[in-house]
């Protein structure tokens, strides 16, 4: 190699570092924000390597005023966890006991098991827009709606949907969790009542009003 390729090549690797620490601030990851599912079920939106503020979200989704929340600060939520902000848990739950709502939340959980993490978020959209309704009333979420909606958010697992196969599994998690209602929002342990609702004072006690470093 000639010194004058040599110290073009060394200029490359000086500029490649120079880069990447211009795009990386201290103690972020490289390793990038993606969903993962958990082996019990739950859902995680974040970077991994990280160490943003954990928030997580316990939801039913026959629940309305899970569906509620959603409304108001899903944007917020997916935005932040996106900007590697918050590493945000979702943990779906039957909290019902009575039907039609028990089952009906039981149908469309043991469905969200069956979808892909890259049309998950899309699926829990879906489900929310569906929620049968009147609430305490209505039936609904059934195997057909729901293959109809896995396909929409990009899925074709209607096997496993009509199946219901993750029925079981997640009854099982369900009863190892201990809340007293959905939804329930925590943000590093802490409960956020009524706070969680309200997208700009959410925002700003995950990232401390200033962001955070992640």
């Amino acid at each position: 190699m000639t010194k004058r390729l040599a110290a073009v090549v060394a200029a490359i690797a000086v500029l490649a570092v120079v880069v990447v620490m211009a795009f990386t601030q201290p103690g972020e990851s490289a390793q990038g924000v993606r969903l993962t599912r958990q082996p019990d079920g739950t859902m995680v939106l974040a970077d991994m390597g990280g160490s943003a503020p954990v928030l997580d979200l316990y939801e039913d989704f026959d629940c309305p005023v899970c569906k509620e929340l959603h409304s108001r600060v899903n944007a917020t939520l997916e935005k932040l966890a996106l900007e590697g902000k918050v590493k945000l848990v979702f943990h779906t739950v039957t909290i019902f006991q009575d039907e039609p709502m028990r089952s009906n939340s039981i149908r469309a959980a043991a469905a969200a098991r069956c979808v892909p993490e890259a049309n998950w978020l899309r699926f829990r959209d879906e489900l929310f827009a569906m929620q049968p309704a009147p609430h305490g009333v209505a039936s609904g979420f059934t195997v057909a709606e729901l293959v109809g909606a896995a396909r929409r958010a990009g899925a074709s697992v209607d096997d496993c949907v009509t199946s219901q196969s993750y029925a079981k599994a997640h009854l099982e998690e369900t009863a190892k969790i201990r809340i007293d209602g959905t939804p329930t929002v925590l943000l590093n342990g802490q409960m956020l009542g009524e706070l969680a609702f309200d997208p700009v004072a959410l925002e700003r006690a995950i990232t401390g009003g200033d962001g955070v470093t992640v």
